[in-house]
This record gives structure tokens, sequence and C-alpha cells, in this order.
């Protein structure tokens, strides 16, 4: 063999051995990832944008884990919405109204940017990669780099279609998700400034309803046991 022959060998030989160490992130795995690291969130607080429509919604949201979660609106000023695991409360101070829904096992929901929601969507959603597993624009022309992530329903009984998860490649927290439904509406949720681990006691999720407001109860659909 020639001296050539033999340099291309080693490189082929190099090559082999490279490709073979190396994992293999498919994105099944790397929502996988994702999941694990808020496994070791025990809470977090961050800036939270709601878009749907001609409707943009602003606020802080902090979420303790399992099922704790709460946003404080701006815009809509003063608008509430609590999710305890258990019953939904949303005050929307325009209407001076506050709805509750009371929700039993079977109908309990999560909060999807959390561990126990990360699990929800690994069992209702199939994952892909929207281009390829590195990190792209989260905008046309943004500097903010993403790995994002669809996520496809296996079933006709989820309400969202198809999920766009944009996730921050270093810190592995979501940064948007972004939801078609089966009207082809569509709505996002934009986390900035996260904090996570910051001990939030469990009174920060602890409501007092204005005296002044009307109840509505089981807005949604009534529960039964």
């Amino acid at each position: 063999m020639t001296k050539r022959g033999i340099f291309l060998s080693f490189l082929f030989v190099l090559a082999f051995t490279f490709i073979h160490g190396q994992e293999i992130i498919t994105a099944e795995r790397y929502l996988e990832m994702v999941s694990e690291h808020y496994i070791t969130i025990r809470d977090y607080e961050a800036n939270i944008t709601i878009r749907s429509g001609s409707s943009n919604m602003a606020g802080t949201v902090i979420h303790r884990a399992p099922h704790l979660m709460r946003i404080d609106f701006t815009r809509p000023a003063e608008q509430v919405i609590l999710f305890n695991g258990d019953s939904l409360i949303v005050y929307l101070p325009e209407f001076r109204a506050i709805l509750s829904q009371n929700l039993n096992p079977n109908r309990r929901s999560a909060n999807m940017a959390s561990a126990n929601g990360l699990v929800m969507l690994r069992r209702n959603y199939v994952p892909s990669f929207v281009t390829g597993p590195h990190p792209e624009p989260l905008d046309g022309g943004s500097q903010e780099r993403v790995v994002k992530l669809r996520l496809t329903r296996r079933s006709s009984s989820e309400g969202f279609r198809e999920i766009i998860l944009s996730i921050n490649p270093e810190t592995r927290m979501i940064r948007r998700m972004e939801g078609r439904t089966v009207t082809e509406s569509e709505v996002s949720f934009d986390f900035t400034n996260i904090r996570t681990n910051l001990g939030i006691p469990e009174q920060r999720f602890v409501y007092t309803t204005p005296p002044t407001a009307n109840m509505y109860n089981n807005f949604l659909f009534r529960d039964f046991d």
C-alpha cells in the first residue's frame, strides 16, 4: 500500500471512530434531556408574554413543583390566573369577575412548562426537530439562538394539533411555546428573565379574591365525582 493509501485509510478509521464515539441526539432524546432538567427545578419565576390573535398579554409567572402556577398580569393590569392542580381561578378586573373551575383527577391538567407538563407532552406528542439539533435564530434575524422541536399530537383528543418548543441550548429551559389548535388558531408563550430554585413559598399561591367581584363557578364545565 502506498503512503497516500495508508494516510487515507488512517483518516477513514479516525473518522469512523469519531462518529461512533458521539451520542446521536434524536428529537425524542433531546426532549427527554429537557424533561430531566426540569425535574431538578423546584420553582421558577419569569416574565411571560402571551399572544393569541390580536391579544397581547404580559406579566410575571411563578411556578412551584409539582403543580402550583400563578400569573400576575401587567397587561391587562391586575388580571390573575392561578392553578393549584385541583382548581383554576381567573380574575378579570375589567368585568370584576372571578371565574373558578374545579378539576377532578380525570380532568386535571398541568403547566406545560414544568416537569409534569413535559411528561404529558412526551406521552401525548411525537417530537421532531424543526430543522435539526443545532441552534438556530429564535426569529428571523434574531441574535438569540434556540433549538426548535415540533411536537405532533398522537391522537385527535389533544387540543393542540402541533406545538413548537424553542429551547435555550445552554440552560435547557423553554424560551417559547407555540401551539396551533384544531381550528388553526395560534397561541404563543414567551418566557424571559427566567430565575430558578428561588425558594418560592407556597403562600405566594394563595389568592384573596376582591370582595366586590362576582364569582362564577365551573365556567368551563361542571365537574362530577
